[in-house]
């Protein structure tokens, strides 16, 4: 196989590390040459440990937006100079996510082949989403898209395309074949969401769906978030936290949230942020739990309303809240819908995955 660099601007508890992760550890387990080029100078996430030589550049994140920019900008400028010294040959450039478009014109400029894989849509300002369009349409010899949605919202016409749905890790995969869903009314109905600690994703939604439902002791929500103790206690100072939430930042293994979880919600806003698959929902899908997902973007591809859960958008806090209630005093619902739950998570194989990530390589 060929020799594959890889790049990503910044490692974290997040779906896209999380899936390229999995793309890394696929080809590798096929003997290939593989690098990984990784913005930051460190800090954990799913890429920390990954099969592969690492090498680090610069890039941080500040407070400030315009700071950011302005090292996001330089970051890949000083990418760009330090791949000048590859040499045309059987590399490929693995450019995961719009961002790190530094190595898409390095291998541009060099004659190497550049794949993308895509995993947003969402990118601000404007002028920088345009741009990194720009560079795939100029650049790309392939695109990866997580969904169909996503292939349709960004679609490149000059570009080879494709759809490779994610999947879950295969130990996740197999903890879930063997978990037993439960909802039985006696005991706690447990609800829960898993996100980065963004507004955009619905979190304050979350904790007014909690306030509602504050008067019934049988339900309890968990909020487990891709953020540092100290990143969550800035966000949530002056926001009052009802009595049945409970808040976990920058959770490694989310295995255990699942096992007890009755519903999962995705609260993304629409208008701020399109959800182009929802690996969160894929996982807990596998788990057999039902999910409550935004009517708009991938996970329209993961979820038919009333049959695995339902599709509402996160500004209906109080139909969402009525929902979880509904669910919670109505076990035999629950179980209809796990059992579709896990039948469609089928659908979504690691080895329908792995097989299609290699075939994107092994494609003259």
């Amino acid at each position: 196989m060929k020799k594959i660099i890889f790049f990503h601007l910044l490692n974290d508890y997040s779906g896209s590390p999380k899936v390229l992760s999995q793309v890394i550890e696929a080809v590798s387990s096929k003997g290939a040459d593989v690098e990984l080029f990784l913005g930051g100078k460190g800090g954990d996430g799913f890429l920390s440990s990954v099969p592969c030589v690492q090498r680090r550049y610069f890039y941080k994140r500040f407070e400030n937006k315009y700071l950011t920019l302005l090292s996001y900008s330089l970051s890949q400028l000083m990418l760009f100079f330090r791949l000048i010294s590859y040499r045309k040959s059987s590399t490929v450039f693995y450019v995961n996510t719009l961002l790190p478009f530094g190595a898409a014109l390095a291998g541009k400029l060099l004659g190497i082949k550049v794949f993308y894989h895509i995993h947003e849509t969402s990118i601000r300002p404007k002028p920088l989403k345009l741009f990194l369009r720009w560079v795939v349409e100029r650049c790309s010899s392939k695109n990866i898209f997580v969904s169909h949605f996503l292939a349709d919202a960004e679609r490149f016409p000059a570009v080879e395309s494709r759809v490779i749905y994610n999947a879950i890790p295969q130990e996740m995969a197999r903890i879930a074949a063997h978990h037993t869903y439960h909802a039985q009314p006696n005991d706690k109905f447990s609800v829960l969401m898993i996100c980065s600690l963004k507004a955009y994703k619905g979190v304050g939604e979350f904790v007014k769906i909690a306030s509602l439902a504050v008067h019934n002791k049988q339900i309890e929500f968990n909020l487990v978030l891709g953020a540092s103790d100290s990143e969550v206690a800035e966000f949530f100072s002056g926001i009052s936290r009802p009595e049945n939430l409970t808040i976990v930042s920058r959770c490694e293994d989310v295995v255990p949230y699942y096992q007890k979880a009755n519903v999962l919600l995705s609260l993304s806003k629409p208008k701020e942020w399109v959800e182009t698959f929802g690996l969160t929902i894929l996982e807990a899908l596998s788990f057999g739990v039902p999910c409550i997902v935004p009517p708009v973007g991938g996970p329209v591809e993961l979820v038919t309303d009333g049959k695995e859960g339902y599709l509402m958008d996160s500004s209906q806090v109080e139909d969402i809240s009525a929902r979880v209630e509904f669910l919670q005093k109505n076990p035999e619902v629950c179980f209809r819908l796990s059992a579709a739950a896990k039948l469609k998570s089928l659908s979504f194989s690691v080895d329908n995955f792995e097989s299609s990530v290699l075939g994107v390589f092994n494609e003259r």
